[in-house]
């Protein structure tokens, strides 16, 4: 029997997780983040991971910083074969990592040495990447800097977003992850160290990289609106309020109309001029202190007043 350790939070690292419960490894403890106070009221909730552990009678560690807390060094102590990380937020001490009697791996969402850091995917789509997939590694005390076991790339569609392809790659890293533990306890690997000279990091988005700017490309803009969708949202001044945008596409337009400038706007249509004379049409939106609504709810309330050729989104406005 395989004794693991598993260390994540969000609903990446949830998905991971019961795959390692599916095929019935010995999971002797899990560790999550603490539970995080969410919405007006600050309500606490809890992780995507500790509601399964929860639900699955495992024991349960949540400190706020592992490194020299007295939770590592129980965990130190629990003998564990394999200590498997997807998506934690957490650095680790290199004692803990040596503890593991076969190994300490990380299932991470891009393909390394591409996206080391707290934000692959959203950088992915944010720089309009063709493909992205999962990276299985040893952990080291570099951030996402160790050997690589295995990698599975998969293409970036143009429907997808920030929620899509985070589903999309947790279900790969859970089957790519299941496939290659085997291989690790049977010693059947030949792990390839990252190449240095090609690295890009990943920092977590800021509230700076949240706002959008229209004096951008129509395809720059779009990448960024998915980059950011559902959650946090990118947002921009856009008539007369802070508004997030979740849905939109790129369309060929013929003007000579200044960026920000409503281009088309019919019952259902609305179309803004980019910085590179392309449009982007705007499918989804949520003006401070509304819901999210489709384009065609918001011309016939909020926006009922738009006119082709109004100047909706002041340029340079960061």
């Amino acid at each position: 029997m395989t004794n693991v350790i598993f260390l994540g939070t969000p609903d990446f690292a949830a998905t991971v997780f019961k795959g390692i419960l599916r095929e019935q490894y010995n999971v002797i403890a899990v560790v999550t983040q603490p539970d995080k106070p969410v919405g007006r009221k600050q309500k606490l909730q809890k992780s995507p991971v500790k509601l399964i552990a929860e639900d699955e009678n495992i024991k349960l560690y949540q400190p706020a910083k592992l490194p020299g807390s007295p939770e590592v060094e129980e965990l130190k102590s629990l003998n564990a074969d394999l200590i498997i990380t997807a998506a934690y937020g957490q650095f680790l001490p290199t004692s803990f990592l040596e503890s593991a009697n076969v190994a300490a791996i990380n299932v991470h969402g891009s393909l390394l040495p591409k996206y080391r850091g707290g934000a692959p995917i959203q950088y992915s789509l944010l720089n309009g990447d063709k493909e992205t997939g999962v990276t299985i590694m040893y952990m080291v005390k570099k951030m996402d800097a160790g050997d690589i076991i295995s990698q599975e790339k998969m293409p970036i569609e143009a429907a997808d977003d920030n929620g899509s392809l985070f589903e999309k790659l947790a279900v790969v890293g859970q089957e790519l992850l299941l496939d290659t533990i085997p291989k690790i306890l049977s010693g059947d690997i030949h792990p390839i160290q990252q190449d240095e000279d090609k690295v890009v990091f990943s920092p977590t988005i800021s509230k700076e990289q949240e706002q959008l700017d229209f004096g951008q490309s129509a395809k720059q803009i779009f990448d960024h609106i998915r980059a950011l969708s559902p959650e946090p949202g990118a947002w921009a001044m856009f008539n007369g309020q802070r508004t997030k945008f979740y849905k939109s596409e790129v369309v060929e337009i013929d003007t000579d109309q200044v960026a920000g400038t409503v281009y088309e706007v019919t019952k259902k249509k609305l179309v803004v001029v980019a910085g590179d004379g392309k449009g982007l049409s705007i499918k989804s939106i949520q003006p401070a202190g509304k819901k999210v609504m489709d384009i065609a709810n918001y011309i016939n309330g909020m926006g009922k007043n738009l006119e082709k050729g109004q100047r909706v989104v002041e340029i340079n406005e960061k």
